[in-house]
Order: structure tokens, then sequence, then C-alpha cells
């Protein structure tokens, strides 16, 4: 990772390039207050090697409209990988046959725990589904010998998610600026998606 040193000021980014703010914060501890229960109606069903296809799939719902893109521009062999790690926990949040939301918690750098990905599709979003999926990810992380949990967001996210975070017991630590390439524009995602994040080619 490289750090940063420049005067202030505007520094004008190459077309087809974006710049995203990330924070990134963590938790030292389990939270002392009590986490919410996890309904019975609802399940987490883990993503295997095979599941590549549905993996991407629930991926572009919940991510199309906060620039999520890491898993769509991956290889399949790469992204197959990750979803047979078995230190790499990645779930689909289920209420019968419908997916809701994802998961994901990596523990490869133990003792350290980051919740890589979590997210509910846009129709799921208000019914009070983030706080259960959130808390579940507490309880799963800390039932193992962790020291730190942590995870980081960016200014791409909704801007409710970092006092949602931070509500939740973590705590902000560092900030960085990513840049990377536009993912519409190389045919990763859809034209229209983001679509609060101007197309500049």
């Amino acid at each position: 990772m490289k750090t940063l040193d420049l005067p202030n000021g505007y520094y004008e980014l190459p077309k087809g390039k974006l710049a995203n703010i990330v924070t990134c914060l963590e938790m030292k501890a389990a939270p002392q207050r009590t986490l919410t229960p996890f309904p019975s109606d609802l399940r987490l069903k883990r993503f295997g090697a095979g599941d590549v296809a549905a993996h991407r799939h629930l991926f572009r719902a919940v991510g199309r409209d906060i620039m999520w893109f890491s898993r769509l521009v991956m290889k399949d062999d790469d992204l197959a990988a990750i979803l047979a790690n078995p230190a790499i926990e990645s779930y689909v949040l289920m209420r019968g046959g419908e997916a809701l939301g994802m998961l994901e918690l990596n523990f490869a750098d133990m003792p350290n725990c980051e919740l890589a990905f979590y997210g509910l599709i846009p129709e799921a979003i208000g019914s009070g589904l983030g706080r259960i999926l959130i808390d579940e990810s507490i309880r799963r992380a800390w039932e193992k010998p962790i020291s730190r949990y942590w995870v980081h967001t960016c200014n791409f996210d909704s801007p409710q998610a970092l006092p949602f975070y931070m509500r939740s017991g973590f705590v902000p630590y560092a900030r960085m600026v990513e840049v990377h390439d536009d993912p519409r524009i190389l045919g990763k995602m859809d034209m229209d998606a983001s679509a609060q994040i101007p197309l500049i080619r």
C-alpha cells in the first residue's frame, strides 16, 4: 500500500478513472451490547467453488448502486479459489428461496477477521435485516479466536454505512484514497449503474 503525501489542492484524474475515499474501522473486542437474535425464517447459505455465477449475480444485485466491482473484474478461477477457501466464509442471506443479501468473513489473516462483504439487495434495505445481518456477522466473527474484527467502507457506499458501522461497535482508524478504472467503461457493470457517480469518458 502506498502512502499519499501530496500538497493540499485539487488533482485531475485521467479520463475513465474514479477516486474513492475509504474509511477503515476496527473492533478489538466483542461488543458488550445484546446482539439481535437471528430469526428462524432466515438462513445463511455458504457459497462454494461451484457457485461463481450465483455469487456474481448476487454481488451485482447488492452492489449495483454502490460501485461494487472487484468480483466482477476478477477471473473465474480466482473467485472460485476464494469461495473454496476454508478460511473465507462467503454466504448468501436467504428467506425461503429468496436471496436477500450477502456476507463474507475473511479469517485468512488470523487473529484478524475482515468483514469483506456485507450488504442487502435494494428491496431489503430498511427492513431491519441490516441490523440482523451485521449482528450475526459479529457473533460469528467473535466465535473464532480473533483479536480484531475490521471493515472498510467508502464514499461510494450509502451515506448511512459509516455511522451504522460505528453504532455497531466499529471504530475508525485510517483513511485511504483508492483510484481505479471505472468498471462501467470496462463493460463490467451496466452503464446506468451507480448513477450518482457521473460517467466521464
